[in-house]
């Protein structure tokens, strides 16, 4: 019965700290953490035990998913470099960093690194949450950073673990092959199940059966992956990113509305579950310590905190001054970060789930097994609140410009939409063989709604008679949506607007088709 106790108290847990967060305005996974940390002490729940499988092959993949599927490729194609070495060269920084502090307070330098490379990665999810009210620059580095860095860790993780247990000896072509399999085999792996997805979604015709295929996707991808012993988190990864560019173009209305309600969804409840089964596990980490003093233990947290913040602080403060010296093409200057932007970006590296699971891993009966739970346990609830706690003022002493690059490329693709969709009116209609009455009635309301549009009002999404609609008039404005749809998709495919814009204005434009294609049913 354990089991469906614990799904109805994770249950009302999340229900209740969301509730609670907003009115006390808390970030929710603070409140989360900490109520399960206090739920450990209930006798019931001890007994609760959280292995790394099931972080690692349920809830990453479709947390992970959804990250991928919602995150601006146009602005990792933009800060590749970044990118690329803050998911890299960082990761081997930090964990490099936190073995170097781990020992000198007295760890052997093989848990020292299982430790470095647990703690290494930030979390996409927990970065998602917070960094939603920061400026669409920072926000997208933050999320596409996480995204990869977990296949990095991971393979300092595998390394460190295997030579610490004596399974193998330390080589630059042993350890450049892993990683050369991680990252080149996750990525092909993603590639193939995005291929797959796409040729069997062009064969469904059904809501159901299509969102059927979209939740085995994160979970095949990974496991094709593993298979080869490759990276499942880059899989997953690179497979949302591919789907979600070419989603746009073959995916129904009533199928991805129905597909955003459920990912939404589920992704909510995973992750309030997933802050608080950790919360139970760093209860249960410190009741497990037992190869030293919890004194020890918590001051190894507190230096392992400053020594995580501190790495991440002195890369983003020392790199980017070094890349400068290097590349002074003009275009690289427009993507220079001012130093308030840059401290931001430092307060945003929280751990979380990756590294929990990483630690919960490390084999039984390895030296120093326990401290290093009870350290990743501590360190991820320690820099959550701390930071979570500094973010907000930060954000508010650094007072950054607005960011009005959503709203004017937003504006741009509506009223872009808009036009085509008029200039293409007479050749929609002539297909359709639509009555001229009809097709005057259209014009009308569309010069008037265009009209609206160059006057600054951005919306697109005017209420329409749809009761009073004939059969013709329904062909037609659903051939105008479909038109809008493929110019605010070509935009996006020009890099002139962001996929966050995409999806926003698809959400109107489908709900408009959705409306329209029910009443035409009805009929």
């Amino acid at each position: 019965m354990l089991g469906l106790e614990l799904v109805v108290i994770l249950g009302i847990t999340v229900l209740t700290c969301s509730v609670a967060a907003r009115r006390l305005r808390i970030a929710a996974p603070v409140l989360l953490l900490a109520v399960g940390a206090v739920l450990g002490f209930i006798p019931m729940l001890r007994e609760v035990e959280l292995p790394s499988e099931v972080m690692l092959l349920l809830f990453l993949p479709a947390l992970l998913y959804w990250e991928s599927l919602t995150t601006s490729l146009r602005e990792i194609r933009r800060y590749a470099r970044v990118v690329l070495l803050t998911s890299t060269l960082l990761v081997i920084a930090t964990a490099a960093g936190v073995a170097a502090v781990a020992h000198a307070l007295g760890m052997q330098w093989g848990p020292a690194w299982v430790l470095g490379a647990a703690l290494a990665p930030t979390d996409a999810t927990v970065v998602s949450v917070f960094a939603r009210g920061l400026p669409s620059r920072s926000m997208n580095l933050l999320r596409a950073e996480s995204l990869i860095n977990d296949g990095t860790a991971l393979v300092i993780f595998g390394v460190a673990v295997s030579i610490t247990a004596g399974g193998e000896t330390f080589s630059f072509g042993n350890v450049s092959w892993l990683f050369v399999l991680s990252f080149g085999g996750g990525a092909l792996a993603g590639v193939i199940t995005a291929w797959l997805a796409v040729q069997v979604r062009k064969r469904l015709d059904n809501p159901l059966h299509e969102n059927t295929l979209s939740v085995l996707t994160p979970f095949v991808a990974f496991l094709l992956a593993e298979v080869v012993h490759a990276s499942g988190v880059l899989a997953v990864v690179v497979c949302g990113l591919i789907l979600s560019q070419v989603g746009p173009r073959l995916i129904h209305a009533d199928t991805r509305t129905q597909n955003s309600a459920f990912w939404s969804l589920s992704t909510f409840l995973l992750n309030g579950s997933l802050f608080v089964l950790v919360g139970l596990q760093a209860n249960a980490a410190a009741r497990d310590l037992t190869s030293t003093g919890v004194w020890r233990g918590l001051a190894l947290v507190g230096l392992i905190s400053v020594a995580v913040i501190g790495v991440r602080m002195l890369w983003l403060f020392t790199t980017p001054y070094i890349i400068r010296a290097i590349d002074r093409r003009p275009q690289q200057r427009e993507l220079r970060a001012d130093p308030k932007s840059r401290l931001i970006n430092s307060l945003c590296g929280f751990r979380g789930a990756v590294s929990m699971a990483a630690a919960l891993a490390v084999p039984e009966g390895m030296a120093g097994r326990d401290l290093i739970i009870f350290v990743t346990a501590g360190v991820i609830t320690l820099t959550l609140v701390v930071q979570a706690l500094l973010l907000p003022p930060v954000v508010r002493w650094a007072n950054l410009p607005p960011d009005t690059q959503f709203d004017e490329e937003r504006a741009m693709a509506i009223l872009a939409s808009a036009e085509a969709a008029y200039e293409a009116m007479p050749k929609l209609a002539a297909e359709l063989g639509t009555d001229p009455l009809i097709i005057e009635r259209a014009r009308r309301e569309s010069e008037k709604r265009l009209k609206l549009l160059r006057q600054g009002n951005a919306e697109d999404d005017e209420e329409h008679p749809y009761q009073r609609l004939e059969n013709d008039y329904q062909a037609l404005r659903l051939a105008l949506i479909a038109h809008k749809r493929s110019t605010i998709v070509r935009l996006r495919d020009e890099r002139r607007i962001d996929d966050a814009v995409l999806r926003h204005i698809q959400t109107q434009l489908d709900l408009e088709e959705i409306r329209l294609s029910r009443r035409e049913a009805a009929e």
